[in-house]
C-alpha cells in the first residue's frame, strides 16, 4: 500500500485550535506562561489541570488575547489570531467564558443574549438560527426570559454564560473553571452542559481545578505545571495516575 509524506501544514489546519511556543505574563515580570505548545482536533474537550499557581488561568487567558503573548502563535482552524485583539478572536471563531463577571447580574437573561452579540460583526452564522441552537442546549433559558441574571443559581449564571459565549457561533470555546464555587450537584449538571456544547460541534478547552469533573468528560488531559506543559495523555491514563506525582514531580 503506498503511504504519503505527512504534510505538517494540512496537519495543521485540520486542528481547532493550534498553540507553537506560547510565552507571555504580566508588566515586566517573568513569563508565566512558559513555551506551551498544544494541538487539538476539532470536536473534542481538552481538560488543562495543575497545582495551583501553575499558570493554567494565563494560559487560556493568553489564547483569548486577554494576556498579552511574547512569543509564539495562536490559530483557530488553521487562521493565525496571534496579533488580534480579545473581540477579533471572537469574530475569528474563538470564545471565552471567564470564571468570575461572566453574566451581567443586573440584566435579564434575554437581555444578556441580546448584548453577546450587539458588538459582532462579521461572524458568519451569527443570528436568530444560532439563537435557537444554543437556546435547544439550554432550554431552561428559554422559558425564563424575564428573570434577572443576579437571581438565578450559580449553575444557571453558568449556563447563561455559556450560551453567551455560544451565540457568536464559535468553532473553540475556552472555559476557566466553570465549576468554581458550584456544589457537587451543580458542577455534574455544567459538566453535562459542557458535553453538550462539545456534542453540538463545538471544541471545548477547559481549565479546571476539579479535576475528577474535568477528567469525567475529557478525551485528553494536559498537565501545566509553573507555567510549563508537563504531561498530555488522555483522561483514562490520567484517572489511574498519581496526581500528587504529576502536579509536583514525585513521578517520573
Amino acid at each position: 500500500m503506498n503511504s504519503r509524506p505527512c504534510d505538517p501544514k494540512a496537519e495543521e489546519l485540520s486542528l481547532a485550535l493550534a498553540v507553537s511556543g506560547l510565552r507571555a505574563g504580566y508588566g515586566r515580570g517573568g513569563d508565566i506562561v512558559c513555551g506551551i505548545d498544544l494541538a487539538q482536533k476539532a470536536e473534542s474537550i481538552v481538560a488543562v489541570i495543575g497545582p495551583n499557581g501553575s499558570g493554567k488561568s494565563s494560559f487560556i487567558k493568553t489564547i483569548a488575547g486577554l494576556v498579552p503573548t511574547r512569543a509564539g502563535t495562536v490559530a483557530v482552524s488553521g487562521r493565525d489570531i496571534t496579533t488580534l485583539s480579545p473581540a477579533r478572536r471572537v469574530a475569528s471563531g474563538l470564545a471565552y467564558v471567564p470564571q468570575e463577571a461572566n453574566i451581567f447580574a443586573t440584566l435579564t437573561i434575554a437581555e444578556n443574549l441580546k448584548l453577546a452579540t450587539e458588538f459582532l460583526r462579521g461572524r458568519a452564522g451569527v443570528g436568530p438560527e444560532q439563537r435557537e441552537k444554543v437556546l435547544d442546549l439550554f432550554p431552561e433559558l428559554r422559558l425564563r426570559p424575564r428573570t434577572l441574571a443576579g437571581n438565578l443559581s450559580g449553575g444557571q449564571r453558568q449556563m447563561l454564560a455559556f450560551a453567551c459565549a455560544l451565540l457568536a457561533n464559535p468553532e473553540v470555546l475556552l472555559l476557566d473553571e466553570p465549576s468554581a464555587g458550584l456544589s457537587p450537584k451543580i458542577v455534574g449538571e455544567t459538566m453535562e452542559a459542557v458535553v453538550r456544547v462539545r456534542e453540538a460541534g463545538v471544541t471545548v478547552l477547559l481549565v479546571e481545578q476539579n479535576v475528577a469533573a474535568a477528567l469525567g468528560i475529557a478525551d485528553e488531559v494536559v498537565v501545566l505545571v509553573a507555567g510549563r506543559l508537563t504531561l498530555r495523555a488522555s483522561a483514562a491514563d490520567i484517572r489511574q495516575a498519581d496526581l500528587a506525582g504529576l502536579f509536583f514531580g514525585k513521578a517520573a
